[in-house]
């Protein structure tokens, strides 16, 4: 079976949807004959190379709220994360384009290190105080993911390498109709978007394994959309 995710670094609710994800599938019985496939989404694509802004302004400006209403949105997300024992800063993080994430990310799974390259960018982006847009920090996660340094660079120096994969996976999810992150498609059965609780996961890997027709499953849930939208969701929604 394979489990496809659309999902983007910038995307907190990605973050923690990865880690309900492998809860989930840690306690499905056939959990060593599922292939997990990480795809391209970008929250921002038309935010130029370059311009980053801290997460904090991003929000308030977005939503037009004061920068405590704005720090209120995030700690929210953080309640999330660190409930599902994740690292989060609510502040000082950076917020910017995120394509040469994915072309690097690309290069990972070409190499058979995407999940960890993931992992790495994820921890950096909300845990650490490590900005994903810097390319020098780009090429010492993929370093540390197992990936040569000169071969990162390379990739991240020619704005054309793996462009074309990175634009096939925004049309696949588009031709899906997933226009929010995370969106999880089990072996083109089945379709979950947002940060579901793991049984969830769990629920559609076995629903999907006796091949019944693509659904969505699951409540409302904490998804970032197209425009970057990141929501919690309300008292009684699942969270």
């Amino acid at each position: 079976m394979r489990v496809e995710i659309w999902s983007d670094i910038a995307c907190p609710w990605c973050y923690i949807g990865k880690a309900r994800f492998e809860k989930g599938l840690a306690g499905f019985a056939h959990r060593e004959e599922v292939e997990v496939v990480h795809r391209s989404f970008e929250l921002d694509p038309t935010r130029a190379k370059g311009d980053t802004v801290q997460v904090i302004d991003m929000l308030a400006q977005k939503y037009g709220r004061t920068r405590d209403e704005a720090n209120a949105m995030e700690a929210g997300v953080a309640a999330n994360a660190q409930a599902e024992g994740l690292g989060y800063l609510a502040e000082g993080r950076d917020h910017g384009n995120t394509f040469d994430i994915h072309r690097l990310l690309h290069l990972a799974k070409a190499r058979g290190r995407q999940d960890e390259l993931l992992d790495l960018a994820y921890r950096a982006n909300f845990a650490e105080e490590r900005s994903v847009f810097d390319h020098d920090v780009l090429v010492e996660l993929a370093v540390e993911a197992g990936i040569d340094a000169d071969e990162a660079r390379t990739v991240l120096a020619d704005p054309q390498a793996y462009a074309d994969e990175v634009r096939a996976d925004e049309r696949e999810a588009s031709e899906l109709g997933a226009n929010a992150v995370p969106f999880f498609v089990f072996d083109r059965r089945y379709g979950i978007s947002g940060g579901q609780p793991a049984e969830v996961f769990t629920q559609a890997l076995e629903q999907a394994w006796k091949d019944r027709p693509l659904t969505m499953v699951g409540e409302e849930a904490g998804a970032c959309d197209a425009d970057g939208t990141c929501e919690v969701p309300q008292a009684g929604a699942t969270s």
